[in-house]
């Protein structure tokens, strides 16, 4: 009499395909979930440039010209942590008095995006000399 014996366990070719199907899936999402994380970097300039933004405008309600100086403006929001702020100087009609630019550079891009510029003026975001990468930027 033949006794059968069942074997249970997979096979060196089912391991083969399922690690190839992992991988497939991890070639497509690991640079979505890059992206999506520095995107959310990025967004922490926007949020701090806008409030710089609305500081500039009580500013200027107040004394009639743009402040020169991030500290001589009451903003309530952190320091960004991955982004290095630069100094306020005049905007577009080459006086601080009427038109101010803001620079955010973003420090340690370790995403494959590198160094990046965030560039904000009494008008809002500045895309035209932002260099944000269109994938990571929140706008």
């Amino acid at each position: 009499m033949r006794r059968i014996i069942k074997r249970s366990g997979f096979t060196l070719v089912e391991l083969a395909v399922v690690i190839v199907i992992i991988g497939v899936l991890a070639a497509f999402v690991v640079p979505r979930f890059r992206a999506s994380i520095e995107q959310s970097k990025a967004a922490e300039s926007f949020n701090y440039l806008a409030c710089v933004q609305t500081a500039q405008e009580c500013y200027y309600a107040k004394w009639s010209t743009y402040a020169s100086d991030v500290n001589d403006l009451e903003i309530k929001f952190n320091m960004p942590k991955y982004f290095t702020v630069g100094s306020i100087v005049a905007g577009s009609t080459g006086d601080i008095e009427s038109s101010w630019s803001l620079t955010l550079t973003r420090t340690g891009g370790t995403s494959g995006y590198g160094n990046y510029e965030v560039i904000f003026t009494e008008e809002g975001f500045d895309s035209t000399s932002s260099t944000i990468p269109s994938q990571v930027s929140p706008v």
